[in-house]
């Protein structure tokens, strides 16, 4: 259940419409200190809203300030709506829709970049084939042993998934995913 299809009285219901959903990147800068990101996912699971990516780290040292990042898909409604709960949160600084923000600067889309290691089983042929499907996704090669590889690869999230689904075949062990970074093009900081 989420806030699309809450039933009607619900204090989270959205009339329903036909507004498509969509996929948005938003940046929060908070206090770094202990709580303040489950209180922001407190805010997107208390009312049904879905997380697909999320990372958090520090980034101002001196003035103890963190980013988050946080990919979610919602209708534009919902989106506005969760923006505005997000500012509502005391150590919340900011709030950014960096997908809307680089719509508004005519671009496709805010830069963004996910780092994932792959373990790739490989033997034989298919050790030849996962080199090779590597090297043309510039992905590196950071450990290997006879029967397995781990690759790094770094880039938009449909070319890590791209590269993933390629080498399922193979033989996938193991995935581990950063989840996605961004910011808009520009002069301009949050």
């Amino acid at each position: 259940m989420n806030a699309q299809n809450l039933s009607f009285g619900s204090a989270y219901f959205i009339e329903p419409d036909n507004d498509p959903m969509e996929t948005h990147m938003l940046a929060v800068l908070v206090d770094n200190e202990p709580g303040v990101l489950a209180r922001v996912i407190g805010l997107f699971s208390g009312r049904g809203y879905n997380i697909e990516s999320l990372t958090v780290s520090e980034t101002e040292h001196e003035q103890r300030l963190s980013r988050i990042t946080v990919v979610t898909r919602a209708t534009p409604q919902v989106l506005d709506q969760i923006r505005h709960q997000l500012e509502r949160i005391v150590p919340v600084h900011r709030v950014v829709d960096l997908t809307l923000r680089a719509r508004e600067q005519g671009q496709d889309a805010p830069i963004e970049r996910e780092l994932a290691l792959i373990k790739v089983a490989g033997e034989g042929a298919d050790r030849v084939e996962a080199l090779r499907l590597a090297d043309a996704f510039h992905a590196k090669v950071i450990d290997a042993t006879v029967e397995h590889f781990i690759f790094e690869i770094t880039g938009r999230t449909a070319k890590v998934d791209q590269f993933i689904a390629i080498m399922g075949p193979l033989g996938l062990v193991e995935i581990c995913r950063t989840g996605v970074s961004a910011m808009n093009r520009g002069p301009d900081g949050m």
